[in-house]
């Protein structure tokens, strides 16, 4: 059965909120606008409104559809019902005594260019709100723990319909059907079933094609709770032709996960952790089929930080939460990708995820 999960107390949201005031100048403010922020900062989980955070004070502004809405989830804000969004941004600015606005980079180029007519100088905030979601603490990890279960039990509950004449939609919809019995209200991103051809292609969607002999079979999917999200991947072989090279593949592509999660520990560049998987893969042969990164953080959003790629800068800390997911990908031949969620801790890597890593091997029917 689904489990309940408690919002997260105001204690919670203070700490994160006190992180981000220390940052600020005492006539600065920041403006959040990115939904997912909002909610991580606030607790709101409509789809409107935003925060200006200062040391003056503090005011979350969304409008009359979400007035009880946010008069039940959002405490500790000065709740501010807007008509015109740069009106009430002039006047809080004015409010909190302001000179200097920051503002998250992702913002629309034409809702910036109206946010220089309120006179204010404006400066890019650089992702000071997702860095702190890069940790994730308690209260967070019971959701994501629960989104995991939640995505793993509907994952066996379809399993015995993954098989030979089965279509790829067919599952994916299936499994879709199965995360929503479960509790997840929300599905993180389009399931993905790839068979056979389809499943070299790192992010096939799911067609009309019906598993066959010899196949591949990756299936790609994730669960919610709470607003958090899980990711992880399982690769499937169908009894049949070339089933010792796919074997051989499989064996490389585990090898490299487990190189790689072993690789995990606070202080380490998150690019050791790639080039670790990366390495093994290369020195098999298939270094060419393996073109992404090998892992990314999962949270608010089922792809955030950090990135863990040959191309990632910062180092791993604790509490963080990524997925390890090394792959190959042969055209003609078929896709390989193993996909857990690890969470950091003081020594090394916790995995999350818990379905079985070894291949299974579907037998035709």
């Amino acid at each position: 059965m689904p489990v309940s999960l408690k919002p997260a107390p105001l204690s919670f949201y203070e700490k994160r909120l006190r992180s981000l005031i220390r940052l600020l100048g005492p006539s600065e403010g920041l403006l959040v606008t990115s939904m997912t922020n909002v909610r991580y900062l606030s607790g709101f989980t409509g789809s409107s409104g935003f925060l200006l955070i200062a040391k003056a004070g503090m005011a979350f502004a969304t409008d009359f559809r979400y007035k009880e809405q946010a008069g039940k989830e959002v405490s500790g804000w000065d709740i501010v019902m807007e008509k015109n969004r740069m009106d009430t941004l002039k006047r809080l600015s004015r409010r909190f005594g302001l000179k200097c606005l920051r503002f998250e980079p992702a913002v629309p180029y034409e809702f910036w260019g109206r946010l220089k007519a309120l006179g204010l100088e404006l400066r890019p905030a650089r992702a000071a709100v997702e860095r702190l979601r890069e940790k994730k603490d308690s209260l967070e990890m019971d959701s994501i723990k629960e989104a995991v279960r939640r995505a793993e039990s509907a994952f066996l509950d379809v399993l015995p319909y993954i098989r030979t004449g089965a279509s790829e939609i067919s599952i994916a919809l299936r499994l879709e059907e199965a995360l929503k019995k479960k509790g997840s209200n929300l599905i993180p991103f389009g399931i993905i079933v790839a068979s056979g051809p389809n499943s070299a292609m790192p992010h096939a969607r799911a067609t009309e094609r019906r598993l066959a002999p010899g196949d591949l079979v990756v299936v790609d999917w994730g669960g919610e709770a709470g607003g958090y999200f899980s990711d992880m991947t399982r690769t499937l072989l169908v009894k049949g032709p070339m089933a010792g090279k796919k074997r051989e593949i499989y064996g490389i592509v585990l090898e490299a996960q487990r190189k790689a999660i072993s690789a995990v520990s606070c202080g380490v560049p998150a690019r050791e952790i790639d080039n670790s998987a990366r390495d093994i893969i290369k020195r098999a042969g298939y270094g060419s089929f393996f073109g992404h990164g090998v892992g990314h953080g999962v949270g608010l959003e089922v792809h955030e930080r950090p990135g863990i790629s040959g191309k990632a800068r910062g180092r791993i800390e604790e509490a963080m939460v990524f997925t390890i997911e090394p792959g190959i990908y042969v055209p003609g031949l078929g896709g390989v990708r193993i996909e857990d969620m690890v969470v950091v801790r003081k020594k090394g890597a916790g995995l999350l995820t818990t379905l079985p890593r070894g291949l299974k091997i579907v037998s035709p029917k």
